[in-house]
């Protein structure tokens, strides 16, 4: 069965988009490495939070992909604009559209 991640984060004020685009920056090289669907999305009541919804073949190709380099580098970048304010939910994925 695959391996679904939710989460969800808050941005400092005004710079939901900054971290948006860090998100979204190496989301196509994702696949090859074991991603099957990405998704950041925008909270439609706070315009400072971030909700990303991922299925990923196995809960290990998702730990992988945290230690790629690039994927370090995207974090410490996003991190200093961050409230620290998280949320997630980690998912055996049954089955869906796309995945």
């Amino acid at each position: 069965m695959a391996y679904g991640y939710i989460g969800s984060m808050k941005t400092q004020p005004g710079r939901r988009d900054d971290v948006v685009a860090i998100l979204l920056s190496g989301a196509e090289s994702l696949r090859e490495i074991g991603c099957r669907s990405y998704v950041v999305g925008l909270a439609a009541e706070d315009p400072d939070t971030i909700v990303v919804t991922e299925v990923w073949e196995s809960k290990e190709h998702h730990d992988a992909s945290l230690r790629l380099p690039e994927a370090k580098e995207a974090i410490a970048a996003a991190m200093p604009m961050l409230t620290g304010e998280f949320t997630s939910r980690e998912l055996a994925v049954a089955g869906g559209l796309g995945v």
